[in-house]
């Protein structure tokens, strides 16, 4: 016989909300600048229990969850989030599985992953099977709009108040001041190590001549999207012609497994990247890590620090977290029980269900997207 469910137990899902925060001083990398950043919440509820997630995109995602993915969502069993992932992917199959498609189905698989935990009474790591209690994080900001001052002070501040034992900064947007500021990264941070990010600026010549004199002047050991993430090649070359221990990473516009796949069949990376708000959620990140670990690749998650903690708690092959300006901003600004960094590690809070966040509607209301 079919089985009957009872009604409270099957998902209902809240209008999607947008809500746009400006950021605290004008800030840019390699290839784009930007004053403001958009955050999608999504709300799920069954059981009396209500799933969070969320991503940054923009606002037009909260429209097309309201508008595309909503029917698919009401009714589904709240313990089988893949399965409503499926459902998900079959739904955005003709405008394209990538960018905000991709964005809106990682907000509402990580809700309803929240919500099963909560209606399990257990903490998300718990559920997916915790592997460690604590994830190692980077400080990461370093924007090409900051003043010598600004950048130093952020730098000293992720390694002497937050224990980062790593920081990153962006270069590329002009190639021949990127020294400086790389001298200047060096003195802020002594010993720690240093960590460069593109966002795709350079050609692969100029990729190569940078990451070797950055390597050898100031001991930069890692060097993200010198060129963009879609030139496959281009990244084998780079990688290819980079000096020991620099390690080449990129992943953070993954947004499917095959994006991936892609990446690592062509050896274009020493770490894969992905991002929890792009990928599919926890059922699409857990996906890209294990098939990382098939391929022997360790494993760093881009951004949105809150949102990954439990679920990297889970993966086997992870190397660290990015601990970035923008989302950690944010994240403590609209969310109860964002994590606090302790020597340069954060922890999920165990005694809370689910994800261990609640968003505060009253503080962001006034960012609201209308």
């Amino acid at each position: 016989r079919k089985p009957v469910r009872r009604p409270d137990l099957l998902l209902h899902a809240g209008t999607p909300q947008a809500f746009t925060l400006p950021t605290d001083s004008p800030e840019a990398d390699g290839t784009m600048a930007w004053s403001a950043t958009t955050v999608i919440v999504v709300h799920i509820t069954a059981g009396g229990c209500t799933g969070l997630g969320y991503t940054y995109s923009d606002a037009a995602v909260a429209r097309l969850i309201e508008g595309t993915l909503k029917h698919r969502i009401v009714g589904s069993d709240p313990f089988a989030p893949t399965k409503l992932w499926d459902a998900l992917q079959t739904a955005v199959r003709n405008m394209g599985r990538a960018g905000m498609a991709a964005n809106a189905i990682s907000a509402v698989d990580t809700a309803v992953w929240d919500l099963k935990a909560k209606l399990l009474d257990l903490p998300l790591v718990t559920l997916l099977g915790a592997r460690r209690d604590h994830i190692e994080i980077y400080g990461s900001g370093g924007f090409t709009t900051y003043s010598d001052q600004q950048l130093a002070q952020q730098l000293h501040r992720w390694v002497h108040d937050a224990g980062c034992r790593a920081v990153k900064i962006k270069v590329g947007s002009n190639p021949a001041r990127d020294p400086h500021r790389l001298e200047i990264a060096r003195r802020a941070i002594g010993d720690a190590a240093l960590f460069m990010d593109a966002n795709g600026a350079m050609d692969v010549k100029a990729a190569i001549a940078s990451g070797r004199r950055a390597m050898e002047a100031w001991g930069v050991c890692w060097f993200e999207e010198p060129v963009s993430s879609d030139d496959i090649e281009g990244l084998t070359a780079i990688r290819a012609h980079l000096p020991a221990p620099m390690e080449l990473a990129a992943g953070e516009y993954i947004y499917n497994v095959d994006m991936a796949r892609q990446l690592l069949a062509c050896h274009a990376v020493d770490v894969l990247q992905a991002d929890i708000t792009r990928c599919g959620g926890v059922s699409g990140l857990l996906r890209v890590a294990d098939l990382a670990d098939a391929f022997h690749i360790p494993f760093s998650a881009h951004c949105a620090p809150a949102l990954h903690l439990h679920a990297l708690c889970a993966v086997r092959n992870l190397r660290h977290l990015e601990w970035f300006h923008d989302h950690v901003r944010i994240e403590q600004r609209l969310f109860d029980g964002a994590p606090i960094p302790h020597d340069g590690r954060i922890a999920p809070d165990l005694a809370q269900p689910g994800c261990g966040l609640t968003f505060r509607h009253a503080d962001a209301a006034p960012f609201a997207v209308h």
